[in-house]
């Protein structure tokens, strides 16, 4: 009986020493949490209960230099709901309501919509998606739909808003433009993106009942400063008709890809860059920056380079005499060839380049230079030929000029072939640069995208014209190229762009690629200025891989699109004297104000097709029928929300899509 006793007075002095031990053990805690790590767990409650936001900050935008939007931040809007909040009472009554609306909206049927919430209420989906990318104006009128209207937490309302980068006038320079997001940073948006990115700002805010945040006070603790607007050197008028110029020359020649840039000759300033390539669909888009980022062989283009080098080396003159023969000649185990069959026989230096003879240059260079072909490619890098230019823009083509110390590279018909464009590479931007150099008298200058950075009226930086070579070569040499450009479109390569009015100097290129494939394609190009007698823009063209059957050549595949980029610049800006004379009564413009006003005298009741109609005649035509209009884009209408045939609704508003 005492064993037992003693037992149980040893059980109870355990369990006492343990019950001790463990009050020492909270106490221990309590005051570890409460004065050790006090402030830690303060901070960890005030996190859960009191938490920083950040307040995004406005991206500044893009703009054209006549205050045009190229890229803007507008707000997108994703509509879902939760389908069980929803009570019977409501959900029963304005179901069908709310079909038919959302129905008129998005265009599926009525029953479509109902049976689709109705399972998700059954399936108990407290996150149905409806729709997405809905603007402001669309987001104000769904949320007056029935059910909608009772709210987030009687009608299930779910909108999730997000930023979007726009470009209002669409396609257009969109790759010059370019973006700053998860594809990476390109052009203009992602070269600038400390300018236009702003800086976010913070408000501090308290939770509350069910799970909402609600501010702690008026003011933020850090304000959000926006982002800086960049204006560029970008003409949206030029820029309009230098993409569809190219646009419809590479449908015609279903080319694989193209790239026009034109610039202004005294300032850089670069006032219309297209990009366009070709998807699966055959479909044109701006797919990447081949102005600036592709370095391909010029071919002819190249020649310009290779004449001012003779004739600044004084080793030619215009009228030096050259024999051409029969268009062929050797250099070692390879044959050069003209395009004209049984050659040009003897011609002048000048003629040489009018005609664009292969034989003639190569002769030319080969004979002063091929014992020192190094002093070649001094002459050359002299002019500033194969430097990069170092543009504000990533990405620029790597220029090459073959170097003749580098034996495993240079051949013995590497200099020939170099003179006519053949194991040189250079993008289209640093060709343009060069003979705007020569347009410049010899001045060679950066080209320029951004005129300046601004914060509503306020300049942060301004961008001024940047020379990069004060004269590449003599003005003799430059006066003596000029002429010789003016020639090739008055009796040369590319007399079909010739016009008596407006003089247009430049070079054609056709330039062979892919042909160690034994598949050979080709390059077509034209560079140049215009007008010839004071050059105010000098503008390039290259077209890649033209059909061959359609045709391959510079001249007609590049120079048209030259031509019509020159002409329409030109007669946009027309000078009293140069236009004296010019009767011109183009049928593009006539046959546009003939359907017009076909239409217009008809005062239809029904909505007419303005497929093809110019923007500017679409919107005249519809608000004078009392109509209201948006648009989106520039030139002509490519798609009208109202189809042709429906009854004219007043209360409706018309959307237009331009190309």
């Amino acid at each position: 009986m005492a064993i037992e006793k003693k037992n149980i007075l040893n059980r109870l002095y355990l369990l006492a020493g343990f019950m001790f031990l463990f009050a020492i053990g909270i106490t221990y805690k309590l005051i570890d949490i409460q004065f050790v790590k006090g402030d830690f767990y303060r901070k960890k409650a005030e996190e859960r209960t009191v938490k920083n936001f950040e307040i995004k900050a406005n991206r500044g935008n893009v703009y054209t230099a006549d205050g045009s939007l190229l890229a803007t931040s507008v707000s997108k809007f994703d509509i879902r709901m939760d389908a069980v909040t929803v009570s019977n009472e409501n959900f029963e009554q304005h179901i069908k309501g709310l079909s038919k609306a959302l129905s008129k909206m998005l265009g599926k049927s009525a029953g479509f919509y109902e049976n689709y919430i109705r399972k998700a209420r059954k399936n108990k989906n407290r996150y149905l998606f409806i729709t997405r990318n809905l603007s402001y104006n669309q987001y104000l009128k769904i949320k007056t739909f029935p059910i909608f209207n009772l709210g987030v937490y009687k009608g299930g309302f779910i909108a999730e808003q997000r930023t979007v980068r726009e470009h209002p006038i669409g396609k257009i320079a969109e790759r010059a433009v370019g973006y700053d997001d998860y594809r990476g940073r390109v052009g203009i948006e992602g070269n600038f993106h400390k300018y236009l990115q702003g800086k976010n700002g913070k408000r501090l805010k308290q939770r509350i009942a069910k799970g909402q945040w609600k501010p702690l006070s008026d003011n933020n603790e850090v304000e959000p400063v926006d982002g800086k607007d960049i204006i560029t050197t970008i003409d949206l008028n030029v820029q309009d008709i230098a993409h569809h110029a190219l646009l419809g020359q590479l449908e015609k020649y279903k080319a694989d890809h193209g790239t026009v840039v034109v610039m202004e000759v005294k300032t850089g300033e670069i006032k219309a860059i297209a990009n366009l390539g070709r998807n699966r669909e055959g479909k044109y888009y701006e797919r990447l920056n081949y102005a600036v980022g592709e370095s391909h062989e010029p071919g002819s283009t190249f020649k310009l380079m290779s004449m001012m080098v003779a004739l600044e080396d004084k080793v030619i003159d215009t009228a030096t005499i050259i024999d051409t023969g029969e268009g062929k000649y050797k250099v070692y185990d390879r044959t050069v060839r003209d395009t004209h069959r049984g050659g040009y026989g003897k011609i002048s230096v000048a003629r040489v380049f009018e005609v664009s003879s292969n034989v003639g240059l190569v002769k030319i260079i080969e004979q002063h230079y091929g014992n020192n072909p190094q002093k070649f490619i001094d002459g050359l890098q002299r002019m500033e030929v194969g430097k990069k230019l170092d543009i504000p823009i990533k990405g620029e083509g790597v220029p090459k000029l073959p170097d003749p110390n580098d034996k495993k590279n240079w051949y013995g018909t590497s200099l020939a072939w170099m003179t006519h464009g053949y194991g040189v590479s250079i993008t289209p931007l640093q060709t343009l640069t060069f003979y705007n150099a020569v347009a410049n008298n010899g001045e060679m200058v950066k080209p320029r995208f951004i005129k300046e950075i601004r914060t509503q009226d306020r300049v942060i930086k301004k961008f001024e014209k940047e020379v990069i070579n004060p004269k590449i070569c003599s003005q003799e040499t430059i006066d003596k190229v000029k002429e010789m450009m003016k020639n090739v479109v008055k009796r040369g390569t590319a007399t079909n762009i010739y016009n008596k009015n407006y003089e247009l100097a430049g070079k054609t290129g056709t330039c062979q690629t892919e042909y160690w494939t034994g598949q050979t394609k080709y390059i077509s190009s034209f560079v140049g200025y215009f007008p010839a007698n004071n050059p105010q823009y000098s503008c390039i063209v290259i077209i890649h891989k033209p059909k061959k059957e359609i045709g391959y050549y510079g001249a007609d595949v590049a120079g048209p699109v030259f031509k019509k980029i020159a002409h329409k610049i030109y007669t946009a800006t027309p000078l009293m004297d140069e236009v004296n004379g010019l009767k011109e009564n183009p049928k593009s413009i006539n046959a546009s104000f003939e359907t017009y006003y076909k239409v217009a005298r008809k005062q239809p009741k029904k909505m007419p097709d303005l497929k093809n109609m110019t923007g500017m005649d679409a919107v005249a035509l519809l608000e004078n029928l009392g109509m209201k209009v948006l648009f989106k884009g520039t030139g002509k209408v490519k798609t009208q929300s109202v189809k042709a045939g429906e009854k004219l609704d007043k209360s409706k508003i018309i959307e237009l899509i331009l190309s």
